[in-house]
């Protein structure tokens, strides 16, 4: 396989930088647009005035961050480590450990990523008024970088860290500045291997020795960041004000999900089950492929320009 890659300069504080080289490569094997799913795709956009957009790792591809489930290109085809797990992360000290150092030399790069045109072209639908809301499944801050208001992060956020005890916070950006100090002797290099939420891979060598502070406020260790971890559950609130835009929204767009996760499955079970369409531009299977009205597979860097919108 041949891979692109791009290169970006990351300041990883405020003596240091990096250059970083990033795989572009990212977006899963594809047909080339066909004009008639592009007039497809314009006409469900033009016909509606209350759209329900529903994001997944698929629309952050093309931005260089890769997906989980793609073929070839996805996270678990290109190793066999997977997500920590909520469990996994509040029992075991040496997990948590584990998950921040990996973070920490991830944080940079990831946080440097920047919006494609997808989320740009979301930001414009939202500026004519087109959307209802934006629900996203990605963690990081893409849309919001895009000039998007009206997101609402359905698993959370890799841009803020919390602590588990306390109602202590930090920007994710100042709390990098402190496991800075904490680990002079890790070095952060080029790095391929990011992950969706952020974090590579380490060797358990490069992880000895790494240090997570203490909660300053409870004097805690369950600092974590605002993300909803495999095995955690989403909040109430936020699942009712989905179901608030499902009620108000007249049709939903699902944009590079696979939908095999049920938050975002449930939300096209739901738009359906009030006899409001469906369409999904996704590459590659999705748990809706059945249900829904219409599915377009092509890269949005593609397909997305011919709208003329």
């Amino acid at each position: 396989m041949i891979f692109n890659f791009k290169i970006c300069k990351v300041i990883l504080n405020s003596s240091k930088s990096v250059i970083f080289r990033f795989n572009s490569n990212f977006v899963p094997k594809h047909m080339p647009v066909q004009s008639s799913d592009a007039n497809t795709l314009h006409r469900f956009i033009t016909e509606h005035k209350k759209i329900l957009v529903l994001t997944g790792a698929g629309i952050s591809t093309e931005s260089g961050i890769p997906d989980y489930r793609s073929a070839d290109v996805g996270l678990y085809a290109r190793s066999k480590n997977r997500p920590v797990i909520y469990q996994q992360f509040i029992k075991n000290p040496e997990v948590r450990v584990r998950y921040w150092a990996r973070n920490y030399v991830g944080w940079p790069r990831f946080s440097s990523m920047s919006p494609n045109y997808a989320h740009k072209f979301l930001k414009n639908l939202e500026d004519k008024n087109k959307i209802v809301h934006l629900v996203t499944q990605n963690v990081d801050n893409l849309h919001t970088k895009a000039g998007s208001k009206k997101v609402l992060e359905l698993h959370g956020t890799a841009y803020v860290v919390h602590c588990l005890t306390c109602d202590y916070t930090i920007d994710r950006h100042q709390f990098q500045d402190i496991l800075s100090s904490l680990n002079h002797q890790v070095s952060i290099k080029e790095l391929y291997s990011v992950r969706p939420d952020g974090d590579v891979e380490l060797t358990p060598e490069e992880i000895g020795g790494f240090k997570v502070p203490e909660c300053p406020k409870c004097e805690g260790n369950l600092l974590i960041p605002r993300i909803v971890f495999f095995g955690d559950n989403i909040p109430k609130k936020r699942v009712q004000k989905v179901n608030d835009f499902v009620e108000e929204c007249d049709s939903l767009l699902v944009m590079g999900s696979s939908l095999f996760v049920y938050s975002g499955y449930r939300i096209v079970l739901e738009t359906k089950s009030a006899n409001k369409p469906v369409a999904v531009v996704n590459i590659g299977p999705t748990r809706a492929d059945d249900c829904v009205d219409f599915k377009i597979e092509a890269k949005f860097g593609e397909i997305l320009p011919l709208l003329n919108l």
